[in-house]
């Protein structure tokens, strides 16, 4: 079903899952139909993006342990506004260790429906809330 023609609250949650079901596939080639090949991605707000699609594959590979890695997913859109949503985001890694995240992301999406900004706020147990 082509993407266009949705509004971007219709589109995240299809979205959403494409980028559970791409980061449990093998290899990189699922990013193509969720990223759009100029978009930027930020693994935290004051981190650099990467740009580019092949620059997004490079990163996800070293980011991640395989398409074989336990985790759950759990996410809800907390707002939209035009071509950019806000969704809020659980990830518990099977370990051991256990590794727990809550990250908001902000997702800006093309009229096909593929991402062209993604922004990442991750937090976890733990983590100071002020710089020590």
């Amino acid at each position: 079903m082509p993407r266009g023609a949705q509004s971007t609250r219709e589109q995240i949650g299809p979205w959403l899952r494409d980028y559970e079901r791409a980061w449990r596939s093998e290899g990189a080639a699922a990013l193509r139909e969720i990223f759009a090949a100029d978009a930027s991605y930020r693994l935290s707000p004051y981190d650099d993006p990467v740009v580019g699609l092949d620059a997004i594959a490079a990163m996800w590979e070293r980011e991640r342990e395989g398409p074989d890695e336990k985790f759950t997913m759990v996410s809800d859109v907390v707002a939209v506004d035009g071509d950019t949503a806000v969704v809020r985001v659980e990830v518990r890694y099977g370990g051991p260790p256990v590794q727990e995240y809550r990250d908001l992301w902000v997702v800006r999406l093309d009229r096909d429906g593929r991402c062209r900004a993604f922004e990442e706020w991750p937090f976890w147990p733990g983590q100071p809330l002020t710089p020590r």
